[in-house]
């Protein structure tokens, strides 16, 4: 790759990176094409991304970016996930590297925050921002549901008591 390339993928990493609020450090090794490229497809599934890239280019695209203190973690044979969601490039990641023991969890950024490998996988346990929406919607109208029917109660009682009494009535 020439030097014009090296700097395009920089500047794409570092704009990705910035715009992540997740970002995932993963040791790799001896994970085949085929495995990588289905990562990729789940990644890409959940909103989220995996990208390989040479360490010292990573270290580069991370200066100036939230996540800046994760380039201590790049050693080795490593790869980065990330997101916009808090939670999907983790459990993403985690899911496949309990899975495939070739792709290890080295450490992450939510932020300025670091976090350590257990921590990611903390985090991979929590349910996503959709589904925390769909939680709190459901939350919500479920009082609303409640209030509605002990509204209507007593006009419904209301209603059977002067049916009674009109049944009665006929009877008489």
């Amino acid at each position: 790759m020439d030097r014009s390339g090296k700097q395009e993928l920089v500047s794409e990493l570092h704009q990705t990176i910035s715009e992540a609020n997740l970002v995932v450090i993963t040791k790799q090794s001896g994970l085949t094409v085929a495995e990588v490229s289905d990562l990729r497809r789940k990644m890409r599934d959940a909103g989220a991304g995996f990208k390989v890239a040479k360490n010292r280019l990573a270290q580069l695209a991370l200066k100036g970016t939230k996540h800046e203190g994760l380039d201590s973690l790049l050693k080795g044979p490593t790869a980065i996930a990330y997101s916009a969601d808090p939670v999907a490039a983790a459990k993403v990641a985690v899911t496949f590297a309990n899975s495939n023991e070739k792709l290890t969890i080295v450490g992450g950024s939510m932020g300025t925050n670091l976090i350590d490998a257990a921590g990611v996988k903390a985090l991979a346990t929590l349910p996503s921002l959709d589904e925390l929406r769909a939680k709190l919607l459901g939350m919500l109208q479920t009082p609303a549901t409640r209030v509605a029917t002990v509204v209507q109660a007593p006009a419904g009682q209301l209603a059977r008591v002067f049916g009674a009494y009109a049944k009665k009535g006929e009877t008489a």
